[in-house]
């Protein structure tokens, strides 16, 4: 079983209106904030390492540095190997800011999204349309409905009903 196999089952097999999953996510959420905290406080530096020296670097255990790099991974410049990875696959943590932020946005982690760091990293105004756009992006938008009498949308100058509403 590969480790992130490993990692999913057992993340994903916590309850999180149980208090042993309350006090592992929490654990992890802490973790996480960590190193993000590392990382932005340094951003043009790209860590690179296996995932066991990550581990080590960050103190943590090496299924729990699988889990941030399955959720760091699509805001990486270059995605990393996370599939098939073993603890010697060497990863790198190159991200692009602003997509780090707009899938921090995503993932609804306000404790991520909201560190002190960003303030120097990404202007404020950026951020809030980051911040926005990711939000209008699982918003769906209908057009109004063309009705039978209103005029045709071709137009012809015709009411729809005698135009292009004819075949429909």
């Amino acid at each position: 079983m590969s480790l992130l196999s490993e990692w999913r089952e057992e993340a994903y097999s916590k309850d999180m209106n149980k208090k042993e999953g309350q006090l592992y996510w929490g654990k992890y959420f802490a973790v996480e904030k960590g190193i993000y905290e590392q990382l932005l406080a340094s951003p043009s530096e790209v860590v690179e390492g296996t995932v066991k020296e990550l581990a080590e670097k960050y103190g943590t255990t090496v299924r729990i540095m699988t889990g941030f790099l399955d959720g760091i991974n699509e805001s990486l410049i270059k995605e990393n190997p996370i599939e098939d990875m073993t603890e010697d696959t060497p990863v790198n943590l190159g991200f692009d800011l602003e997509k780090l932020y707009y899938n921090m946005v995503a993932a609804e982690a306000d404790w991520l999204y909201n560190l002190p760091a960003w303030e120097n990293l990404i202007p404020a105004e950026r951020r809030k349309e980051l911040y926005l756009k990711q939000r209008k992006s699982g918003t769906i938008v209908r057009e109004k409905k063309i009705g039978r009498n209103d005029p045709c949308p071709c137009g012809s100058g015709k009411k729809y009903k005698f135009c292009c509403g004819r075949n429909a």
